[in-house]
């Protein structure tokens, strides 16, 4: 799997809120946010559920992995999404990036996608309802 996620009854405002929080008390910051239902809109004309796009990056061991790898960039940030469900749960799904981060051809890359994994899993039970 690429991916693990959980589901929460908070509202799509609270709980991206909630993600923000709780990646940030995993020492993640969320550098890009992309709202796929804003851009469905205005590109497409679509109408979807809130869905958004939020591309945490922890300094510390992105630096790591950089030095390590100058091109793992090319599998940053960690992607974590939170849409909201037809049932009116919010579903917030995770990029795992020991998945990922298995493409790249380096000893020094599978401790550090543990570490940013068992980080992003923290946030992942904080957010659970």
């Amino acid at each position: 799997m690429y991916a693990f996620s959980t589901t929460t009854s908070k509202s799509y405002d609270e709980t991206v809120a909630a993600v923000t929080d709780a990646l940030q008390e995993q020492g993640f910051g969320v550098l890009t946010e992309i709202d796929v239902s804003a851009v469905l809109k205005n590109k497409l004309d679509i109408d979807k559920r809130p869905y958004i796009i939020l591309g945490a990056c922890n300094p510390v061991l992105a630096n790591q992995a950089m030095e390590a790898e100058p091109d793992i960039g090319l599998l940053l940030p960690c992607n974590v999404v939170v849409r909201e469900e037809e049932d009116g749960s919010v579903t917030v799904a995770f990029m795992d990036p020991s998945a990922v981060l298995a493409l790249v051809d380096n000893p020094a890359v599978p401790a550090l996608a543990t570490e940013v994994r068992g980080r992003l899993m923290k946030v992942r039970d904080a957010i659970g309802s």
